[in-house]
């Protein structure tokens, strides 16, 4: 297998410790982890295993520095961020290697990554400045209102495996911006990409003389052991966090006592509807998008696949062509359409989604089956006629794996995809005007991406309801989220 040519120079000097008030250290007592890359199932480097005694360092460094960071004029920032932005561009190939080596996504998909999470850090330079507060006349008369924005203070932000520079940056891009430091647990999975991110913003701190403790990283195998103190901790002000409902829900229990102001980014469990008028071609080129980007392991990925009866029968075997074509393997060689999974209970899991489904009655129309030989991988895998009440139907995937539901009208269809305890995106093809207006009137998601199989962009507001979590990444929103509101009355 081939695995991913990382540069000399970006392995001499990527940073592998914990990150404390500007400093890269080692963990204390020494602790280290290995990240493996999941499609040679070699350890690529050791990684700092913080300590609860890391974490507190980090978060009174964010908190020393939260004064000074604040006074630092918008357009300082900006200029920083947009600077960040910039180098991280520059080297757009060495980071891609990166996150291919640790995550194992393609290079082309990497490479796409670095500028759709270097974006985030751009669209955040432009809105530093474009913080928005009021003055006006009470309307009795008697005094005037002002109305400020300020940033909300020490922030811990805790990110996932999948996305490792966009989901960083998604979070750091705003809290940067609106003036609050911050924390960063990174994925014990995938912390490699993070950690080189932060360098870069440390050096941009230092070269233009700026607080030290602005940005702290505190890797670690233990997350709970790591963050649970800190949420404790009254210098704490604000939790952001991508990963699970159920890891969410105990933040948030975390959280309580201190009345932390959380922003939560959960599971999903998308479904994908192709109404009776659906352009057919155009459903399944979304499709192909919208499940296999990362091979499926997203949050937004169309998890649900449901079909009119009309069409499913079609819809099925053309995608199971489309898939069956596809060619699996390390994501750094060439012509790689689907790399591995992060982890081997990720493929137990899959594999067991569809056998679940299979048991049920479903017809495995391509995959079905794990690959031999190393590294972490599952076909790409399309079910047809599946049980609407089957665990790949019902629970997240996280896999390439497409199930496909038929439905008889379009009630069904609406009752079908809002029957899940998530609501993070939904996707449709139509080509009527008025049923697409009805699905982003009726569909429980967040997102609905009306005949486009994705809908995540910078500048747009990225968030769930129901049990998706709370609050918004990205667009003007994201921004909102590290900021709190003051009244004052003249």
């Amino acid at each position: 297998m081939t695995a991913p040519t990382l540069s000399p120079a970006l392995v001499a000097h990527l940073p592998t410790g914990t990150l404390v008030d500007g400093h890269w250290g080692p963990a204390t007592g020494g602790r280290t982890f290995e990240v493996v890359d999941p499609a040679t199932e070699q350890v690529l480097f050791d990684v700092a295993d913080a300590t609860p005694e890391d974490g507190r360092r980090g978060l009174a460094a964010a908190a020393d520095a939260a004064p000074a960071w604040r006074a630092v004029a918008p357009r300082e920032r900006s200029e920083l961020l947009r600077a960040v932005h910039e180098r991280i561009v520059a080297r757009a190939d060495d980071v891609a290697a990166l996150i291919t080596a640790e995550c194992g996504k393609t290079l082309a998909e990497a490479r796409a990554e670095v500028l759709y999470g270097a974006d985030f850090l751009r669209w955040y330079a432009e809105q530093a400045v474009r913080t928005d507060g009021l003055v006006r006349r009470a309307p009795g008369g008697t005094n005037r209102q002002l109305v400020q924005r300020r940033p909300v203070g020490p922030a811990l932000l805790i990110t996932p495996w999948n996305f490792p520079i966009a989901m960083a940056t998604r979070k750091i891009g705003p809290a940067l911006a609106a003036g609050c430091t911050v924390v960063v647990k990174p994925a014990r999975l995938t912390p490699l990409t993070t950690m080189l991110v932060a360098e870069v913003i440390r050096s941009e701190l230092a070269e233009r003389g700026l607080p030290t403790g602005v940005v702290n990283v505190v890797p670690t195998s233990s997350a709970s052991d790591v963050t649970a103190p800190l949420l404790a901790d009254p210098r704490l002000r604000k939790l952001s966090f991508t990963g699970s409902t159920a890891v969410g829900r105990t933040l948030l229990e975390g959280a309580a006592g201190q009345v932390l102001n959380c922003s939560m980014e959960l599971g999903g469990n998308a479904p994908f509807l192709v109404l009776a008028d659906a352009d057919l071609d155009a459903a399944i080129e979304g499709a192909m998008v919208a499940k296999l980007r990362n091979g499926g392991q997203s949050c937004v990925a169309a998890n649900r696949f449901l079909v009119h009866d009309s069409l499913a029968r079609e819809f099925a075997r053309r995608l199971a062509d489309r898939f069956a074509a596809l060619r699996v393997g390390p994501g750094a060689a060439d012509g790689t359409d689907v790399g591995p999974l992060i982890e081997p209970k990720a493929v137990d899991k899959v594999d067991e989604l569809v056998a679940d489904a299979a048991d049920r009655g479903a017809q495995v129309l391509a995959g079905g089956r794990r690959p031999e030989g190393r590294g972490y991988f599952y076909e790409p895998t399309v079910l047809a006629g599946v049980d609407p009440d089957a665990r790949a139907v019902t629970e997240e995937i996280f896999g390439p794996v497409a199930p496909v539901v038929a439905f008889s009208d379009d009630d069904e269809a609406i009752e079908l995809a809002n029957a899940t305890e998530y609501g993070l995106a939904a996707y449709a093809y139509t080509t009527s005007l008025d049923r697409a207006m009805r699905l982003s009137d009726e569909l429980e998601a967040g997102m609905i991406g009306i005949n486009r199989g994705m809908v995540s962009d910078a500048s747009a507001p990225f968030g769930g309801v129901k049990q998706s979590g709370l609050g918004r990444e990205g667009g003007e929103a994201g921004l909102e989220e590290y900021l709190e509101t003051v009244y004052v009355a003249l």
